[in-house]
C-alpha cells in the first residue's frame, strides 16, 4: 500500500512540474508572438481607425473627423470645430497601445490595451487585449470617441 501511494504521488508530482513547464513554454511562445506580430497589429489599428473615419466623413458628407499619424508614429484623431482630440499611441516595448481622449473626465482613465500572443491551429498571431478579454475594435473606438454609429439620418458625430 505503501509503495503504491508513494508511486501515485510521484507521478501527480510529475504531471504537475510537466504541466507547469508546459505552460511556462506556451507563455515564453505567446510573448515572442506578440512581440513579433506587434507592428502588424499596430498597422491593422491603424487602418481601421483611418477607415472609420473616413466611413464618418462620408456619411456627414464633410470633413468632420481628421486622422493623422504623428512625427512619433502615434495617431491623433481631430474632431473639426472642438479642440479635444484622440491620441493613440503604440508602446512598443512593453506592447501596450493606450488611448487618450482629451474630451473625457480628468478622473476617468485612458484605455490601455495589451499585445497579446496566443496559439492557432496554423502556428501563432497576436491580438488586442483589454480586461483579459479580446478587443472589439469597431466597438472600442466607437466607445471611446463617443461617435454613435452612422444611421440614415446623417448622425454627424458627437464630442471626441
Amino acid at each position: 500500500m505503501g509503495d503504491e501511494s508513494a508511486r501515485r504521488a510521484a507521478e501527480e508530482y510529475l504531471a504537475a512540474k510537466l504541466s507547469a513547464e508546459t505552460q511556462n513554454e506556451e507563455d515564453r511562445l505567446n510573448r515572442e508572438a506578440a512581440g513579433r506580430l506587434a507592428t502588424s497589429v499596430w498597422k491593422y489599428l491603424a487602418e481601421t481607425v483611418t477607415a472609420k473615419c473616413k466611413e464618418w466623413n462620408q456619411i456627414a458628407g464633410e470633413q468632420v473627423l481628421t486622422c493623422r499619424e504623428t512625427m512619433l508614429g502615434d495617431l491623433r484623431i481631430l474632431c473639426a470645430g472642438r479642440s479635444q482630440q484622440l491620441v493613440i499611441h503604440l508602446d512598443s516595448r512593453k506592447l501596450l497601445i493606450i488611448l487618450k481622449n482629451s474630451a473625457r473626465l480628468s478622473h476617468e482613465t485612458d484605455i490601455i490595451m495589451l499585445i497579446e500572443g496566443y496559439r492557432t491551429s496554423s502556428g501563432r498571431a497576436a491580438r488586442l487585449m483589454r480586461n483579459e478579454e479580446p478587443v472589439n475594435l469597431d466597438m472600442m473606438i466607437e466607445i471611446v470617441s463617443q461617435i454613435p454609429k452612422p444611421h440614415r439620418n446623417k448622425v454627424l458625430p458627437a464630442a471626441l
